[in-house]
């Protein structure tokens, strides 16, 4: 039987993730995922393959708003749920431009002045539907400040087999999933093509090529070589590393750590077979 075994959300995009016992399922992903991001001067998203010190800036979610604090130094920011300004931009995600709302003055001096590099915050109001990949929509779906798809859907069973090939064990948070499941074989999300948790349909649509950000250890935001090294001598097709099941759904709830997954189709497609890119 699977069963969710995790669940994450990351309220800043690129900063650390908040684990979560249930978490509310809206259009555009979890609630709170990745509707804050921090942009440079040219509007452009910033992230830990460039800057590894973001994964030292820890995330919370209170009454008061989004507290981020750095854990080494213990400086902390309070961002509020609605932005202070009424002005919107333009930022970029990859090849992606939508309209987002900077937070405020404050917000942005504080993040440049403890990643010591100028940068701003900004937040994705929610008239702004930012529509996944054509490539791969079911029904013109939307996403949040995401790299593509509003989920990433990891089993704990591909990350103990990853680990066992490693020399030093390291948490499935470097991949950075939003759901994690116990249960089945090894890289059995690679074929879960459609599944419903609590009534809530989820579809995969595109296996995960993954960059350099599960080499950043989580706690000192120092870089190394895996494991991405080890995963290359066998999880690599057309020159990318692939770990983990983008996801699309349908529907709106609740979904927590123990429900039960229910399989309702899987691909018989294996690893490498004419490999969706």
């Amino acid at each position: 039987m699977l069963k969710v075994s995790e669940l994450f959300i990351y309220p800043v995009k690129s900063l650390s993730g908040i684990p979560v016992s249930s978490v509310v399922v809206t259009e555009r992903g979890f609630e709170y995922d990745r509707r804050w991001m921090l942009i440079d001067e040219n509007n452009r998203f910033i992230t830990q393959r460039e800057f590894p010190s973001l994964a030292l800036l820890q995330t919370q979610i209170t009454d008061k708003g989004l507290v981020v604090e750095h854990k080494q130094n213990h400086s902390s920011f309070i961002i509020p749920f609605q932005p202070q300004t009424n002005s919107f931009i333009n930022v970029h995600v990859w090849s992606d431009s939508c309209k987002a709302q900077p937070v405020s003055d404050l917000a942005d001096k504080w993040f440049s002045d403890i990643l010591s590099f100028s940068c701003r915050l900004v937040f994705m109001p929610d008239e702004t539907r930012r529509r996944v990949d054509t490539r791969y929509a079911h029904n013109q779906e939307i996403t949040s400040l995401s790299d593509g798809f509003p989920f990433l859907l990891i089993g704990q069973s591909s990350m103990d087999d990853l680990n066992n090939r490693l020399t030093k064990k390291l948490s499935v948070i470097r991949f950075r999933p939003n759901i994690v499941f116990t249960g089945g074989e090894p890289y059995e999300e690679d074929r879960m093509e459609h599944f419903v948790v609590n009534n809530i349909h989820f579809y995969g649509v595109k296996l995960c090529a993954r960059c350099t950000i599960p080499t950043v250890d989580p706690e000192t935001a120092e870089r190394g070589k895996e494991p991405s090294k080890t995963l290359a001598t066998y999880r690599m097709q057309r020159n990318k590393i692939y770990f983990g099941q983008n996801l699309l759904h349908t529907g709106e709830g609740v979904i927590s750590v123990g429900d039960k997954i229910e399989i309702v189709k899987k691909s018989e497609q294996k690893f490498g077979e004419d490999l969706k890119d």
